[in-house]
């Protein structure tokens, strides 16, 4: 895959982007705005395109590769949280900045960036081994995330993992095991309910990228640091292993995607429940949105 066309179809990715900082700048859009549209992704839009991969990619793809899939991502997340604990106590001396630091090393923006990165590099018909990742990114953050940020383990958040994204999450993975073909007018339903999805993400990012402070953004020497390790040197260290693990010419590009994205809001959500100061986090996640334009063609042309 030609590094300068990854680049170009980031490129575009970052227009989207800016699209969302133009309307929010002009007065076109507002909090409430960008409020009701975030949900509408989270709760419609998202959950919609996770499924619509599904269904378009019915006796596509083989339980074997979606076994791999799936013991790939818990080998991620596993990787980032050892990472996580060993190198965030670098990064801050203050206990609640290292927890959100660790928190930044493990969750990242898989479905907001993850999906349209994936959409528009390789196609949406890969959506679909996203979903296993973000499965096991909801079983991660609702036990070790959690437990993290509250010190101990509370059985009362797992109730929080039932929710849209996991819903059709499971169903996409149901569809897939049984090979369920729906009619042509729900997959065409669904699928342009998905395809809202990309720009609308990115337009949203867009929007945060309006409401910061630029200077704590770009004038945080750590924040760089962190950047190369959590979008390169990670990605890059678990590369060869991933190559053992498989040799799929399709999975391996789509792996480095998710290996190389950048910070999500969980755990800026979770650090301001706790009453954590999340300027450096959201921050980090601007920062780390924008350099992985240029960071994902560098991992995919490693990738081969």
């Amino acid at each position: 895959m030609a590094i300068v066309t990854v680049f170009f179809q980031m490129l575009s990715l970052l227009i989207m982007i800016g699209t969302g900082y133009f309307v929010t700048k002009t007065g076109m859009m507002d909090e409430h705005t960008n409020g009701q549209m975030s949900k509408m992704i989270v709760n419609v839009f998202n959950p919609m395109l996770v499924f619509s991969s599904a269904v378009n990619s019915v006796g596509l793809v083989s339980l074997d590769t979606m076994g791999i899939v799936g013991l790939i991502a818990a080998g991620m997340f596993l990787v980032f949280i050892v990472f996580g604990m060993i190198l965030s106590p670098f990064f801050d001396k203050d206990s609640g900045q290292r927890k959100i630091f660790q928190m930044m090393f493990v969750f990242s923006n898989l479905g907001f960036i993850g999906i349209p990165v994936v959409t528009s590099i390789l196609g949406a018909e890969y959506v679909v081994y996203v979903t296993e990742f973000l499965l096991v990114y909801t079983i991660v953050f609702y036990t070790y995330g959690i437990t993290l940020m509250n010190g101990k383990f509370s059985l009362a958040s797992l109730k929080e993992m039932i929710n849209p994204g996991t819903v059709c999450s499971v169903a996409a993975l149901a569809v897939i095991l049984f090979e369920v073909q729906l009619p042509d007018f729900l997959k065409i339903a669904v699928t342009y309910l998905g395809n809202v999805t990309s720009p609308m993400a990115l337009v949203a990012v867009g929007f945060t990228l309006a409401h910061s402070d630029l200077k704590k953004i770009f004038g945080q020497p750590r924040l760089y640091v962190f950047a190369v390790i959590k979008l390169l040197a990670l990605p890059m260290l678990m590369l060869p292993v991933l190559k053992m693990v498989t040799d799929d010419a399709a999975l391996i590009p789509v792996c480095m995607v998710m290996f190389g994205m950048p910070i999500g809001n969980m755990p800026l959500i979770l650090g301001n429940q706790k009453g954590i100061d999340g300027s450096t986090c959201s921050a980090a996640i601007i920062l780390t949105t924008i350099l992985c334009v240029f960071t994902v063609p560098l991992l995919l042309a490693a990738a081969g």
